[in-house]
């Protein structure tokens, strides 16, 4: 496991490149699953990750239409928010599997998930601390073969 301290967005989205840049090595698959309260800071991270593996693409929450596809990079990326599922019925029906095998999934609201998510993710844990800085915890930690060298990766 791997932890970092955020003190804003644009340090979470610098926390997301770092991340994306463990799958920019031509992987065409992969699954990150993300865990927090609303406004915890998950499409934050989201932005930044995005912004390494789709260059240009505009990211925002997919809250009402589920996923969201960034495809200007070299491997697909699939951005989920499942704040709004009504259950796994609605995951199978929207293609959920098919995405798995099409690129990388970036999924918020991976709770709702009951299961779903595969051996092989990465899993990272926003919270939201009382001074408005945020703790990501990255697990598993090997995933990413040491690209956060410490709690201040970006300085």
């Amino acid at each position: 496991m791997a932890e970092y301290i955020s003190l804003s967005p644009e340090e979470t989205e610098e926390i997301g490149k770092k991340l994306a840049l463990s799958y920019s090595d031509g992987k065409r698959t992969g699954f990150v699953a993300l865990f927090g309260d609303l406004g915890a800071g998950k499409t934050a991270l989201t932005r930044g990750f995005v912004s390494v593996l789709s260059p240009g693409s505009r990211v925002k929450s997919p809250t009402f239409t589920i996923v969201n596809e960034y495809v200007s990079g070299s491997v697909p990326v699939f951005h989920f928010d499942l704040y709004r599922l009504s259950g796994s019925d609605e995951l199978e029906d929207m293609g959920y599997y098919e995405y798995l095998e099409r690129g990388i999934c970036i999924v918020e609201w991976s709770e709702r998930l009951e299961g779903l998510i595969p051996d092989d993710a990465v899993k990272v844990y926003i919270t939201k601390n009382d001074d408005d800085s945020r703790t990501i915890r990255i697990e598993p930690e090997e995933k990413q073969e040491g690209f956060l060298e410490n709690d201040r990766p970006w300085n």
